[in-house]
């Protein structure tokens, strides 16, 4: 089993030197054309600065594509696991306390906090030989797990990091 988890000083965003342009971290679990599941560690870096509101100061604004359909909040207690399953849509996922991985059918396994993103977008996924589709996920330590979930409708299947 690969496992990749986010160390000390590998911080989710990066301002860059020079144009001072930000960068920002995911991880995004996504499907291959043979159903299997994977994650690649990606960045978004099509920030504008700019006001994300009428009267609203400027700031570094990258806005994605795709339509919300829901906000959910999640909560599991310690030891929680969800065993084999595909997201039910294609959501980004923002953990709030706690941390939790995410196990993928490639074998790898990412452990994320606060401040790290993912994006499920692990539909339609094949089973393998042991039954196992989409990803495993669940609490790692003993604190409770937060996590909000951004649901999108209208996202469809594509390769991974084309969120930029």
């Amino acid at each position: 089993m690969i496992t990749a988890a986010n160390k000390p000083g590998n911080k989710p965003f990066r301002q860059e030197q020079g144009n001072g342009k930000p960068t920002v971290k995911y991880w995004h679990v996504w499907t291959d054309e043979n159903g299997v599941s994977h994650q690649s560690r990606c960045e978004m870096s099509e920030f504008k600065f700019q006001s994300v509101s009428e009267g609203a100061s400027p700031m570094w604004v990258d806005r994605q594509s795709g339509q919300c359909s829901d906000a959910v909040f999640v909560v599991a207690p310690p030891g929680w696991v969800g065993e084999w399953h595909e997201n039910p849509k294609p959501q980004w996922i923002v953990p709030v306390s706690g941390r939790w991985f995410v196990e993928t059918m490639d074998g790898t396994r990412v452990e994320m906090g606060p401040g790290e993103l993912s994006f499920g977008g692990d539909q339609n996924c094949k089973p393998d030989i042991r039954g196992h589709k989409g990803h495993r996920s669940g609490a790692v330590g003993d604190e409770t797990l937060v996590l909000m979930l951004v649901q999108m409708k209208d996202v469809p299947p594509g390769p991974p990091c084309r969120f930029k």
